[in-house]
């Protein structure tokens, strides 16, 4: 595999983790996020600091992971008493707090954001790690969803004041919703900064906020496989529609338009809704 489409699969991968992770917050909680950005962006500028600062990816792994989850449960706290549009606007707000206290900071690189990241010192093992880092949240999402908690987050997301009534703490799996997700967005920041080695606000600003609220959408809501189909499609159809270049947004967005309408449950869901259908057919 050449150096390309090694570092597509890496991007793919990364994306599969942010897809995954937001996927726990509005797929499965019925939270909808408009600012999971900016924590992606928080573990990549974490990231990019210990690593500058000489620390090993040990820390900066499992620091992105905690600074993320405490900068998600610091905003889902604060969004607990809004809901539905109010509280996408409200995490919209977050992430475009981010990029502004970004590009203002100079600690943090402002405009120019931080370059010359350290590299992991993997060499061509590192795209590797990338992709068992999805596979293993991958896992995280499947054993929460399939656990006592999963059921408790779609109790939530289904009907959140007759969950309510039946003796669940509603905010409180809010926000472990929330933290787990975030937190897991972080991680995906640390692969990306590592992978670039350079971080800038751009990267993490309100279209890649809606490009990862997409893929949830597009792949089917609650659904982990549908995420992770939806990633890898949304990440490759650029590189597919670079014979078109000019056009490549009009294109990208006619597609995007035709996948809704055609199967506004989702892609996953739809493709094994269909394969079902063919075996009964198989069967009569």
């Amino acid at each position: 595999m050449g150096a390309y489409e090694t570092s597509l699969l890496t991007l793919v991968a990364i994306h599969v983790i942010l897809a995954l992770s937001l996927n726990l917050i509005t797929g499965l909680c019925g939270q909808v996020s408009l600012g999971h950005a900016a924590f992606f962006g928080v573990g990549a500028y974490a990231t990019a600091l210990l690593a500058k600062a000489g620390f090993g990816m040990a820390v900066t792994l499992s620091s992105a992971l905690l600074l993320a989850g405490i900068v998600g449960l610091v905003v889902g706290f604060c969004s607990l008493r809004v809901r539905d549009d109010f509280l996408a606007i409200a995490t919209m707000a977050a992430g475009f707090l981010f990029v502004g206290a970004v590009r203002t900071t100079d600690a943090l690189g402002g405009e120019l954001g931080i370059s010359q990241i350290p590299a992991t010192g993997l060499g061509t093992a590192y795209p590797l790690l990338v992709v068992a880092c999805a596979a293993l949240t991958g896992l995280v999402c499947w054993v929460v969803k399939r656990s006592w908690l999963g059921y408790v987050f779609e109790a939530v997301s289904a009907d959140e004041p007759a969950a309510r009534s039946l003796g669940i703490d509603t905010p409180l799996y809010k926000l472990a919703a929330f933290t787990i997700g975030t937190a897991l967005a972080g991680l995906a920041g640390c692969l990306y900064a590592y992978h670039l080695g350079n971080v800038g606000a751009e990267a993490f600003g309100f279209p890649v906020s809606v490009m990862i609220l997409a893929m949830v959408v597009i792949g089917g809501m609650g659904s982990l496989w549908g995420s992770v189909l939806a990633a890898t499609l949304l990440t490759l159809a650029p590189e597919w529609f670079r014979f078109v270049n000019d056009y490549k947004l009009l294109v990208f967005g006619l597609l995007l338009f035709a996948i809704m309408r055609i199967a506004p449950q989702g892609l996953f869901p739809c493709l094994v809704q269909q394969l079902r259908l063919l075996r009964a057919k198989e069967i009569a």
